[in-house]
């Protein structure tokens, strides 16, 4: 447990903006909100409040792997 002086410490801050790049780059690497729900410790619905706005280019992904499941097929 950390003190209410440490939660509002620059660390703390750093803490957190480094866990927010973490969970944002799996997301736009792909990573599903399945397994990084999991891996962040997240429900699905934080996951999406939180961090689906710094998701880019997920629409260009989704139609890449539509393509390439009907050529797989």
């Amino acid at each position: 447990m950390v003190t209410d002086e440490e939660f509002h410490s620059p660390l703390a801050r750093l803490v957190c903006s480094l866990r927010h790049t973490c969970v944002s780059t799996w997301l736009n690497a792909g990573v599903s909100e399945t397994l990084g729900t999991r891996w962040a410790g997240h429900s699905v619905a934080v996951l999406k409040k939180i961090y689906a706005k710094c998701i880019v280019g997920e629409e260009e992904r989704a139609k890449r792997q539509i393509q390439d499941a009907r050529q797989a097929g």
